[in-house]
């Protein structure tokens, strides 16, 4: 299966959120333990990545709702299965195994659905790579504005085991996303590009998603959209994009410009609107379904869908919604006309 074909014939819809459903199962300490963390020596509730081991069942079961809604590209639940985010449970050797059994869960969610479901359009494993909990661009001691937590050189090496699972457990492309320190990224790149060159493989496609986190329109290290954009286009990704931090109706004057300065397909996974005063998302599918129709009606997007707050009825409020809307057309760039 060949993803490009895919969205130079129509919109693509990704799943939405995955702590959101989690958190619908209410899930006690001893459920997120199973019986072979039964007496670890630190408490692991919300480490949602342990699911994939500890209960791959609920994992697999929500993959397969928001296949069901219609979801193209579906994210394993591997948003901090690296050393480093894993620090905090002391769970740091458990980073590759999870990434190995998160892929496989989003896998046989697929084979499980296609089985129900015979000639069901194509479905993609997207092997979500997150931000880290740490920054190589801004220094967690405001008194020592040199400092930092983490060196390049260890958060590459956290990328590429991370990677390594993810590709070893059968993952068709790769998401370095919620990107809010580009350089951060950058490492995750650098260790996509080196791990495929080590292992002599022929690379995955690459999507890539920045967040814009207030109104000034500057991811959290400073930069301005565009030059987010300058900064990863060196990767070559199949996508560009921004997801998290916004909702829909904030999020689209971002997705506009985005859609005029990209050489490469776009995305676009926003939030349930913005969370209120309790920290829940209101907006409702229907509601984050018509942004995004517009969007799509406008020719901004290649890839659609929802992260926080999102369901998979909004997941498939917005799948309804752009059905029958054409892709966004790639731009034909200067090197092509030579």
């Amino acid at each position: 299966m060949d993803i490009r074909k895919e969205l130079e014939k129509r919109i693509l819809v990704i799943d939405g959120a995955m702590g959101t459903m989690i958190q619908r199962h209410k899930l006690t300490e001893a459920d997120y333990r199973g019986e072979r963390f039964s007496n670890w020596h630190l408490d692991v509730k919300g480490n949602n990545d342990l699911l994939c081991i500890t209960q791959p069942g609920i994992i697999r079961g929500i993959h397969k709702q928001y296949l069901s809604a219609g979801a193209d590209i579906i994210e394993t639940n591997t948003f901090s299965s690296t050393v480093i985010a894993m620090a905090d449970y002391d769970m740091q050797g458990l980073a590759y195994e999870l990434n190995v059994a998160a892929a496989k869960c989003a896998r046989e969610a697929i084979r499980e659905f296609e089985a129900e479901n015979p000639g069901t359009s194509p479905k993609f494993v997207a092997g979500a790579i997150g931000p880290l909990n740490k920054t190589l661009s801004l220094s967690p001691d405001v008194n020592n504005p040199g400092y930092r937590a983490v060196s390049f050189d260890e958060v590459v090496l956290a990328y590429y085991e991370q990677i390594k699972g993810l590709v070893d457990g059968g993952v068709d492309l790769l998401l370095i996303e919620t990107i809010f320190d580009t350089l951060n990224a950058k490492a995750a790149i650098f260790a996509v590009k080196k791990y495929f060159r080590d292992e002599n493989k022929e690379a995955l496609p690459i999507m890539i998603s920045g967040t814009i986190t207030d109104a000034s329109g500057r991811t959290l290290s400073g930069q301005t959209l565009e030059a987010f954009y300058t900064s990863v286009m060196h990767a070559e990704p199949l996508s560009v994009g921004l997801n998290c931090a916004l909702g829909a109706a904030e999020m689209r004057s971002h997705i506009e410009e985005l859609s005029q300065i990209a050489s490469c397909f776009t995305s676009a996974y926003p939030n349930a609107g913005l969370p209120n005063a309790m920290g829940e998302y209101d907006e409702q599918p229907h509601e984050t379904a018509h942004f995004i129709e517009e969007w799509a009606e406008q020719g901004f997007v290649n890839i659609v869908g929802g992260c926080c707050g999102t369901t998979p009825d909004h997941i498939k409020h917005i799948a309804d919604n752009v059905r029958k809307i054409s892709p966004r057309k790639l731009p034909i760039l200067e090197s092509t006309l030579a």
